[in-house]
């Protein structure tokens, strides 16, 4: 090889004396170039699409909620709670249920032991007791408990309260009954 001749790394960056006009680049830049040229556009200009087209449709970008308080952004628990309780109307029944699960302190440790509360409806507390006993005492403590209700769930929410006994054992076997019998301990001899 003589010192005249170019080597090979030479030729790689080297102009061909035919092609002086355009130059080649390994890098790449001149794919670029020229395919930029074909989209037909310009830095910062949008490429050229058909109409028709829904290979460039335009993103909608959710707008930022900026320096100033908004809905989008995070939300204390609390907040966002008291919002879904307000837009379903579970307020009255959140309040229910909260009562329910406090029986004990609103009405003593000793009546909550022995009665129950099952249901609410109406204005209508539904409390099951344990023994019939039980539930003539609390016919005679039904208005202070109405009013202790009423002082927690707001006035007038529980009008009236319902008393049941306890469930007691069916003795009916069979088909057949008799009406007005003395019930189970006929037939204890």
């Amino acid at each position: 090889m003589s010192e005249d001749e170019p080597t090979e790394d030479d030729q790689r960056g080297a102009v061909p004396p035919e092609d002086e006009g355009e130059q080649h680049h390994d890098d790449g830049l001149d794919f670029a170039r020229s395919a930029r040229k074909a989209a037909g556009s310009g830095p910062g200009k949008a490429p050229r699409r058909k109409p028709g087209s829904d290979l460039f449709r335009r993103r909608v970008v959710p707008k930022s909620s900026g320096a100033h308080p908004d809905d989008r952004d995070p939300q204390l628990l609390d907040t966002a709670m008291s919002r879904l309780i307000s837009q379903h109307g579970w307020e009255l029944d959140l309040r229910v249920q909260a009562v329910f699960g406090r029986w004990a302190e609103l009405v003593g440790d000793e009546v909550a032991t022995h009665c129950t509360p099952q249901s609410f409806g109406d204005t209508r507390l539904v409390v099951r007791t344990d023994s019939t006993a039980w539930a003539t005492q609390l016919k005679l403590l039904a208005p202070t408990i109405v009013k202790r209700l009423n002082e927690e769930l707001g006035d007038g929410t529980v009008t009236a309260i319902e008393i049941l006994g306890p469930h007691l054992p069916n003795w009916k076997k069979g088909r057949f009954t008799s009406r007005d019998g003395r019930g189970p301990r006929d037939t204890y001899g």
